[in-house]
């Protein structure tokens, strides 16, 4: 770990993946990563453990299955949520966001159960593949 600051708009510029988080920095157990998202996620659910999100560039959907139903909050630049553990999530970028999210260290992308991962998305990420 560094113990330099890290500027995140050159991390970001490092690379060109999308849904593939890089992992900037560790607090305690717990992992920074920043992501460039664009289009949709898989459908999943971490079990133990809640997920940040912070919007640093773009704007961020984020659809929820809760017990009194289905919603998605809408997240522009700069604003942040949680997503407590044991919600089934999507998120989603359709013009594209770059995010930050806090989550504990080895935390699986596509959560701990997530929905069928179709033959074009990275199994190990979640994330679309593109040709």
């Amino acid at each position: 770990m560094s113990n330099e600051p890290i500027a995140l708009s050159a991390a970001l510029a490092s690379f060109d993946a999308l849904w593939s988080p890089r992992i900037v920095t560790h607090v305690n157990d717990y992992d920074v990563r920043i992501a460039k998202v664009e289009g949709e996620h898989l459908w999943h659910v971490h079990d133990d453990t809640d997920e940040f999100f912070l919007v640093l560039d773009g704007e961020l959907n984020i659809s929820l299955r809760e017990p009194a139903g289905e919603r998605t909050v809408t997240l522009p630049k700069g604003a942040v949520f949680t997503v407590p553990r044991g919600t089934e999530h999507k998120p989603s970028a359709p013009t594209g966001a770059a995010i930050l999210v806090f989550e504990p260290t080895g935390t699986p992308t596509v959560g701990d159960r997530h929905e069928e991962i179709p033959d074009h998305v990275d199994v190990t990420t979640g994330h679309v593949l593109t040709s």
